[in-house]
This record gives structure tokens, sequence and C-alpha cells, in this order.
């Protein structure tokens, strides 16, 4: 369903693949760009996948969005994961480019049910997972 102020449709697989991150843990991470106004998955990282491989997936000059599930250890030595969402607009990426990933952005995060953690980045050092 187009979305009225962007026209940005989100293709059902974007969910489908999302909630078995969430529930299944069948993913690390995934990686949506918008094509002919309809976001839809580019990339699904495995398992075993690593943040580097994360972060090597994302195009040097041009826009996507991507969620990132983190598995850390608390200081109470317990296990916890938390699901990042990533709006990733280098500089070199097209203005337009820019201005269509940031009109359609929160649409599309409100399809994703289980964010827990925003981040806006630019380049890598940006979304460096000490943050």
């Amino acid at each position: 369903m187009a979305n009225a102020a962007s026209g940005m449709a989100v293709n059902d697989a974007c969910k489908l693949k999302f909630l078995e991150l969430k529930a299944k843990r069948n993913y690390r991470f995934i990686v949506f760009r918008i094509e002919n106004q309809e976001v839809v998955v580019e990339k699904l990282g495995s398992p075993d996948e690593t943040y580097d491989d994360f972060t090597a997936s994302l195009p040097a000059n041009e826009c996507r969005y991507a969620v990132f599930d983190f598995d850390f250890t608390t200081d109470e030595n317990c296990q916890k994961s938390k699901i990042f969402f990533i709006a990733w607009s280098p500089d070199t990426s097209r203005v337009r480019e820019k201005m269509v990933y940031a009109s359609s952005k929160d649409r599309f995060k409100r399809e994703l049910d289980g964010i827990q953690v925003e981040l806006q980045a630019t380049d890598p050092s940006e979304m460096n997972h000490h943050i």
C-alpha cells in the first residue's frame, strides 16, 4: 500500500523477513533499498555473519535502510539482543535519493514492529557497535 505522503509502498517480503529475524533469528541483518517506488529486500545476512559483514554490505554512495540484530552481554552477564534500525545516507549519495529515503523512513519503520534503537548514519563511524 503506497503512502500518500511519500508515494512509497513496502513489499510484503520486507515485513516477513523482519519477523523471521525478530522471532526466529534466521538472519543477523537485512538491508533494504527503494526500487520503483517500493521498499524491497536487498540482502539477508545469515546468523553467523558479523557486524563487519553488515557494514561491508552497505554501498559507499547510495542510501539504504537496514536492521541489525545485535547480541551483547550485560554487566550482570546476561545475554541480550537489540534490533537496530539504520537509515544509511552517505554524504556522497545523490540529494534526490537522500530526500526520498528521508521522507519514507518513518512510514517504513512503522511497518517493522520491534525496532529498539534507531541510528542515522552517513559513514560507518556513525554506526559503530560501541555506541
